[in-house]
């Protein structure tokens, strides 16, 4: 049995919500106040709104593992990686690494902006423990992935989003540690990166190396991981293998509802291009539903505010079902029409309609996005964002018609079929030839 990489036990992290926020000041200053201070007012408020980001939480993760985080947006995961890279402390329990820990987490960790992309290849190395000579041996694979030899003497606070990130993950991937904290990251950059980045976390993972990886995309984590965690409200609810986790979290009441709204442009998700305002799902009579009969048309709704007119962004979302499976991708470049018109700044309304007769049964989770192309940014991105079900009933002119069995398929199409009979003489010579009251097996 593989030795253990990460021990955690009786992992708590609390924060105190509101109240006013004193300055820091001198060791002086504070002995003084608290020499001066009547003895009540040193006792901590009892009317203090507490929020437990983690609650107990203990497990393993062995050398060799590639373990996924999953659950809901405030579930406690970026928490507990921040407090596994050793950025915050925790409240209470205790947290044990054994091995070399490389980290990427939002953007912005761990890169110092006034320095250029060689000498924080260097930093990181050195931070991690490493000699000169091994990043060294390292440094031309990290620049051919990242992908920024052109700037790699120009201090990265002049990089964008995608070569910070670019470069960010190439270090911590190239820089050989032997404990890898990857939180959702892989939403920056272009779908060609996406893909590399998960190819080396699989190559990462086959060469023995512990990975511990959040992220919302269950495709992702059932491709890459052999155990996955799921956490709500701080707290572990199931650790297991990824199809059994990921399908109780797809279809728990953690899930998304069948709409959101986000009613303020400036805390919306989103950049400077577009900013996502709403998501829905209606029916073909145009009311919000959560539940769809298999033979009625889905409309889906996205909202998003453009914020220039340089850029063409484009709406688009992905279908995803209980198991994890993408069951399609659709963008709104499809409709050429759509297509020619302008995209002048102002709230954008994209509808996209699913026939009738074309879903299977079950739960359907919507993954909401706005990009543009040429270079290809994601400028917003928001998984399982929605939800809606699929029924399909025995009444007998749906897809299953009388049949009440299990029916297989992620999509469920009312398609053609044409039959006709033609006299057969085998038959007839069969039928003769057969005994009286004969029944033949099957």
């Amino acid at each position: 049995m593989a030795s253990v990489a990460v021990r955690i036990r009786g992992l708590c992290k609390s924060y105190v919500l509101g109240g006013p926020r004193e300055r820091y000041g001198s060791l002086r200053e504070s002995l003084a106040r608290a020499m001066r201070a009547p003895r009540s007012l040193l006792k901590k408020p009892q009317n203090e709104d507490i929020l437990w980001a983690l609650k107990d939480v203990s497990f393993d993760i062995r050398h060799g593992d590639v373990l996924g985080i999953i659950g809901r947006n405030g579930a406690g995961k970026s928490t507990l990686l921040k407090i596994l890279s050793r950025i915050t402390e925790p409240t209470e329990g205790a947290v044990d690494l054994y091995g070399r820990v490389g980290s990427l987490l939002e953007v912005g960790t761990g890169f110092h902006p006034e320095l250029t992309g060689r000498e924080n290849i260097f930093l990181s190395g050195a931070i991690m423990g490493m000699r000169r000579a091994e990043i060294v041996r390292k440094f031309d694979e990290i620049v051919e992935f990242a992908d920024v030899a052109r700037f790699l003497d120009t201090p990265i606070k002049r990089y964008s989003s995608g070569m910070y990130m670019r470069l960010a993950f190439a270090v911590a991937a190239h820089l050989e540690p032997e404990i890898l904290l990857v939180d959702e990251v892989l939403a920056v950059g272009d779908a060609s990166f996406q893909k590399k980045c998960l190819g080396k976390l699989e190559d990462m993972g086959s060469s023995g190396r512990t990975v511990v990886f959040v992220s919302h995309s269950m495709p992702n984590i059932t491709r890459l991981c052999d155990r996955v965690v799921l956490l709500d409200k701080g707290s572990v609810i199931d650790d297991g293998p990824p199809e059994k986790v990921t399908k109780r979290y797809l279809q728990s009441d953690h899930g998304s509802p069948v709409e959101r709204v986000w009613t303020e442009i400036a805390r919306a998700p989103g950049d400077a291009v577009a900013r996502l305002h709403s998501v829905r799902v209606r029916n073909e009579a145009g009311a919000l539903a959560e539940s769809i009969d298999i033979r009625e048309k889905v409309v889906i709704e996205l909202e998003y505010w453009n914020l220039q007119s340089e850029l063409r962004p484009v709406a688009g979302i992905w279908l995803t079902n209980e198991d994890g499976i993408v069951v399609l991708a659709s963008f709104d470049y499809n409709d050429r029409d759509w297509y020619k018109t302008s995209r002048s700044p102002g709230l954008v309304t994209a509808r996209c309609t699913l026939s009738g007769n074309f879903l299977a049964e079950g739960t359907f989770f919507i993954l909401a996005a706005v990009s543009t192309y040429n270079p290809d940014t994601i400028h917003v991105i928001e998984r399982d964002v929605v939800a809606f079900q699929i029924t399909d009933r025995s009444t007998g002119d749906g897809v299953r018609g009388p049949y009440v069995g299990a029916w297989p398929g992620v999509v469920r199409p009312m398609l053609p079929w044409q039959i006709q009979t033609a006299p057969s003489q085998d038959v007839e010579s069969y039928l003769t030839a057969r005994p009286s009251g004969r029944k033949d097996s099957l």
